[in-house]
């Protein structure tokens, strides 16, 4: 499986940039496509979770100093922040030597507190991408089902005999081994529990009292769950889109457990026919969708819903440059828009309006609205990256 679109975005920042964060949560590829990116140039793979490789940097600035001019690729950078202050000095040091780029790709599996480490000490020498779990344009648009039922880790999207123990083995290793290593110390059952609650509730509003109640905790640790799972990239929180529209906006943010496979076996859905049958089938095909999306969206693109109290809705809003794009997500194949889509539209005159909908055909709809397959909507989205 060669994901090339995110390949040629790491190398295009490691043109332009002194380091370059590549996140995303484990077992999504990260290594593999850094070590395809180390056969492309000189370079040194070191794991910190491997003693032997830190060893190698007991002192890091004599090591990375014996090994000029190769790109140095770090996994698991999160593991030992300290390393960070070490490596604005390096890339400053190089600075005045003339090199300015290609120095460090550092790979993690946490997100917002590897940005605040890095931010703190390599701002303005660091880019960041994201590598979300496979989408439906690196396996083609004949596999959309396999995708979205087993998700797209690739060991568990690979493997159809063993995709769902697999994604159970992925969840009990990150609630009893990944979890507490990063230093939460919460029962692994309470966690799962609300992992699980989050992906019955696909796609809906967070209410932390609600969840709290059910797990006998308060709302703020509820609420302090959700940072820890959106932080380790499992857990998508979209923002409402606040503008002065004169209406009764909702304020609070949407959740989505990132991979569809994921919410699948959380909720012991084996197979297509289980998600068709269950409740979750709508929620979950809209965060696949979303998901797929931002997947191949420009960088810097900034996703939103909007909702009012009086049902006006759009499912997702995405805006970059000067283009504001209204989605709607159906899972029906003969889809309809609802009066509250072409409502919510009035209110934020969107530059472009699109159904998204699991058929094959693109066809207009009224006001300016067309349906399209998902895949011909990522295609037309990655052309404005």
């Amino acid at each position: 499986m060669f994901r090339r679109i995110h390949l040629d975005r790491v190398l295009a920042a490691l043109n332009g940039r002194a380091a370059v964060a590549l996140l995303g949560p484990r077992q999504v590829g990260k290594t593999t496509l850094a070590l395809e990116i180390a056969e492309r140039m000189p370079s040194v793979y070191l794991d910190l979770e491997r003693p032997s490789d830190l060893a190698k940097i007991q002192n890091a600035d004599l090591y990375f100093e014996s090994i000029p001019d190769r790109l140095i690729i770090l996994d698991e950078i999160q593991r030992l922040p300290d390393l960070f202050p070490v490596l604005r000095s390096l890339i400053d040091i190089n600075r005045r030597r003339g090199r300015r780029t290609g120095q460090f790709l550092l790979l993690g599996s946490a997100g917002n507190e590897l940005l605040r480490q890095s931010s703190e000490s390599l701002a303005g020498r660091i880019a960041y991408i994201d590598l979300p779990p496979l989408n439906l344009l690196e396996v083609g648009s004949d596999r959309m089902d396999a995708l979205w039922t087993r998700g797209g880790f690739p060991e568990a999207f690979l493997e159809q005999a063993e995709s769902f123990d697999w994604r159970l083995d992925f969840i009990r290793t990150y609630l009893e081994r990944d979890i507490p290593s990063l230093g939460p110390r919460i029962a692994a059952t309470t966690l799962r529990r609300f992992w699980t609650m989050l992906a019955h509730h696909q796609g809906q509003i967070f209410n932390a009292s609600n969840l709290a109640g059910s797990l006998g905790v308060t709302s703020p640790t509820a609420a302090s769950y959700l940072d820890l799972m959106v932080d380790l990239l499992l857990v998508r929180r979209l923002q409402p889109w606040f503008t002065n529209v004169g209406k009764r906006l909702v304020k609070s943010p949407k959740t989505y457990v990132r991979d569809s496979g994921i919410v699948h076996a959380l909720l012991g859905l084996k197979d297509r026919d289980d998600v068709l049958g269950h409740p979750v089938a709508g929620g979950s095909w809209e965060g696949f969708v979303i998901e797929n999306l931002l997947a191949v969206a420009p960088n810097g693109t900034e996703p939103s819903f909007y909702r009012t109290s009086a049902g006006a809705e759009i499912d997702l809003l995405l805006r970059f440059g000067k283009e504001l794009w209204a989605i709607e997500v159906k899972r029906s194949s003969a889809p309809a828009l609802t009066k509250g889509f072409h409502h919510a539209c009035d209110d934020v005159k969107p530059t472009a309006r699109f159904l998204v909908y699991p058929g094959t055909e693109a066809f207009p709809l009224r006001d300016e609205v067309t349906a399209l397959p998902l895949a011909d909507l990522m295609n037309r989205l990655r052309a404005h990256g």
